[in-house]
């Protein structure tokens, strides 16, 4: 199925594509065995302009559209998943910097992390505050110029610095990221309201790295426990006002969504090519697999799950390039598009038989890969409950 693209998004497809097809796929299956982070590989990523593409040129970026990002993504996910991942982490992280930054901290933070030179990472979820980001419990607390403990109270000018103290777990790119935006309380009290945002660089004496977390899929993209132990920063490292960090949370994630769905519309495509390829040279009773109507059944059902994915992924990307509002179409898209890619891999790997449960063609990793996807970034069923809120909202009488 055709969607309208300009010249420029065809163009950043092709190139995507091709650098996915030359750089990514001939050494995922053997990184995903392995378990390991090939830095060179996000790189390549950067010297192609693909960390600075959704971003305004104003800021250094790229100037691509959002539905344009979302080109990227499928075809870097096509190759390889957890590729895909880390560079949508990375650009997840430096999204609300763009929003809301201050002209030094854009200048500061964006131009290493735009070049590819630095790897950024999106520092939320905690032992008890996953899918409720409400509840987390790393504290935020202000200093003076003396490094002295000021109240809430105090007046924000005397507000040097704050310590932060805390542990967060499943943070995709650690320890490898240098930039982490991390979110702290300054009260647990106030629930959202106590949320604040901040820049912290790897190397903060005070903040190090826990255990590296073992995955069942998309293991080539690290993740691990960051410890804050009375790391300090300077006020001019928090990320908008005090008390807005919740706010600059769930407005990076309904970027990061989109992003996500589209990777999974890439995984769920390479499945299904794979998939139809396979079922056309393997014969079995005499004739090739292809010709059983029920197979066929199979991979009509297959494309049109990655089809009606792959249409709502770019409607919400379209949404975004309108400004539009995206709480309720970004949790669509996540939600859809990683269930699809669910149900398409695992069907993938009912065709391919015995040879899709085996390690060697690469199939049973697909299947692996997507489970992930329907947990990170907020889990399906929490986006069930946010869709259900929104047309509540839309439809509530009065």
């Amino acid at each position: 199925m055709s969607w309208p693209l300009n010249e420029e998004e065809r163009l950043l497809q092709a190139t995507a594509r091709e650098f996915a097809e030359r750089e990514l796929a001939p050494g995922a299956a053997e990184r995903d065995e392995r378990e390991r982070f090939d830095r060179s590989i996000f790189g390549r990523m950067a010297e192609l302009g693909l960390t600075a593409a959704p971003f305004p040129e104003g800021v250094g970026g790229a100037g691509f559209s959002y539905l344009g990002w979302t080109l990227v993504m499928e075809e870097i996910a096509r190759a390889d998943m957890a590729s895909a991942v880390t560079l949508s982490v990375h650009i997840l992280s430096q999204f609300p910097v763009v929003t809301w930054g201050t002209d030094e901290q854009r200048r500061r933070w964006l131009g290493p992390m735009l070049s590819g030179e630095r790897l950024g990472a999106f520092a939320l979820t905690e032992p008890s505050a996953g899918s409720d980001a409400a509840a987390l419990r790393t504290r935020a607390t202000r200093l003076d110029a003396a490094g002295v403990e000021l109240g809430l109270d105090a007046p924000l000018e005397q507000v040097a610095g704050y310590r932060l103290d805390g542990t967060k777990i499943w943070i995709s790119n650690a320890p490898y990221a240098e930039h982490y935006l991390v979110f702290a309380t300054l009260d647990p009290a106030r629930g959202p309201k106590g949320i604040t945002a901040f820049l912290v660089e790897a190397g903060t004496p005070g903040f190090r790295f826990g255990r590296k977390e073992r995955k069942m899929g998309i293991r080539a993209c690290p993740a691990a426990e960051l410890i804050f132990e009375g790391a300090t920063v300077p006020a001019s490292n928090r990320l908008g006002a005090e008390g807005q960090g919740y706010r600059i949370a769930l407005s990076a994630l309904g970027e990061g969504r989109i992003s996500i769905a589209a990777a999974c519309v890439g995984l769920a495509r390479s499945a299904l090519e794979q998939a139809a390829a396979y079922v056309q040279q393997r014969r079995a009773f005499g004739r090739p697999l292809s010709e059983q109507q029920g197979l066929r059944f199979m991979l009509a059902e297959m494309a049109r799950e990655v089809e009606a994915a792959r249409a709502l992924t770019r409607q919400a990307a379209a949404a975004k390039d309108r400004g539009e509002p995206l709480a309720e179409v970004s949790s669509l898209a996540k939600w859809t598009a990683s269930d699809a890619a669910m149900r398409v891999t695992t069907d993938a790997v009912q065709l391919f038989g015995a040879s899709g449960y085996a390690v060697e063609t690469g199939i049973e990793r697909l299947m692996r890969d997507a489970k992930g996807a329907q947990i990170y970034e907020g889990t399906n069923q929490i986006h069930r409950l946010i869709v259900a809120e929104q047309l509540l909202k839309r439809t509530a009488p009065g």
